[in-house]
């Protein structure tokens, strides 16, 4: 047997050929990474936001909770409210590239640069093909007031996440205007806000399908707007693994099986929802529906990431009940 000592002529041009031909890849991959990081830094979330590139993904790393306020000024409740995730870590591709169709799922499609998931605009089940070409006015959470004064609200995984443009966020904004780069989508594009990165309004009928348009920066991005579907409402790049995407689980019941029911938005809706966090880390939601007091309230229970339940719902007909829930 012949045993080389030193790499064959063929071998050594061989492996500077590879190496060569890594070296756009790689830099494009790391641009990209230091793209999203820096625009979660410039918008000022850098000490709840942190971002691990790896792999060829960015991953955003969050409890998916904003620092704003929530859930108040909702009518069309489900009666869930936003407990903190434990470690949502939402992958962004570094080398995204249109795909040969649009991706839908009936769960975040992005996330914001607070680290809170971005999902299209309705609640309903997974949008199908043809359901992106037209406008689904009964499943429509702005029509139907299912959402707070900051574009929000919480979902079946009892997490708040973003339905329509992130008012209240782009206000905390340090670097806020036309510029400012909103969140990201799970295929690796940018998304902005109403207007074109430089200040200039968007045409009608401009966007696409997705409510997105090409970008010389990064190739292709994604707007809010202000008629829907008012936000990112599908992916039009390439996922791997796209039914395996990340999403945020409902609670379970402590030291049991189950998880926490999900409500139903009361007819004609409710009134003077308000929603108050204290200081103890207790948090409370109370809402009137013909002329009755309601409420969803928890605090910690004092076992890691499980919080005592005591609620009066419209769904469960006034019945007062308590539970223990943890994520």
């Amino acid at each position: 047997m012949k045993i080389l000592t030193k790499p064959a002529a063929c071998c050594v041009f061989l492996a500077a050929f590879m190496f060569a031909a890594m070296q756009p890849v790689k830099a494009e991959a790391n641009e990209r990474c230091r793209a999203i990081a820096a625009s979660i830094e410039d918008a000022g979330f850098g000490d709840d936001v942190s971002v691990e590139c790896r792999r060829g993904h960015a991953i955003i790393h969050s409890d998916a909770y904003p620092d704003h306020e929530l859930m108040t000024g909702i009518v069309g409740t489900n009666e869930l409210v936003p407990v903190p995730a434990l470690d949502h870590a939402a992958p962004i591709p570094l080398r995204p590239s249109i795909g040969d169709r649009p991706l839908t799922r009936d769960s975040s499609l992005g996330v914001a640069v607070n680290g809170v998931p971005i999902f299209d605009y309705t609640a309903a089940e997974e949008m199908s093909q043809a359901d992106l070409t037209h406008h689904q006015t009964r499943h429509d959470t702005v029509l139907t007031k299912q959402l707070d004064n900051c574009g929000g609200h919480a979902g079946r995984g009892d997490d708040y996440h973003y339905h329509a443009s992130p008012t209240c966020m782009i206000a905390q904004m340090e670097n806020a205007g036309d510029a400012a780069i909103i969140g990201w989508a799970f295929d690796g594009f940018p998304i902005y806000g109403d207007n074109n990165p430089d200040g200039s309004p968007i045409r009608s009928s401009t966007l696409d399908v997705c409510n997105g348009q090409p970008d010389a920066t990064f190739g292709y991005r994604y707007h809010t707007s202000e008629d829907a579907p008012y936000i990112i409402q599908c992916l039009m790049g390439k996922v791997a693994n796209f039914d395996r995407l990340v999403r945020i689980p409902p609670l379970k019941v402590a030291r049991g099986r189950g998880i926490r029911d999900i409500g139903r938005p009361p007819r004609n809706g409710v009134r003077n929802l308000v929603f108050t966090e204290y200081a103890s880390g207790a948090r409370s939601m109370d809402y009137t529906y013909r002329g009755q007091a309601y409420y969803v309230r928890y605090s910690p229970s004092g076992r890691a990431n499980c919080y005592n339940f005591k609620t009066r719902t419209v769904t469960n007909k006034g019945a007062i009940e308590t539970g223990v829930y943890c994520r």
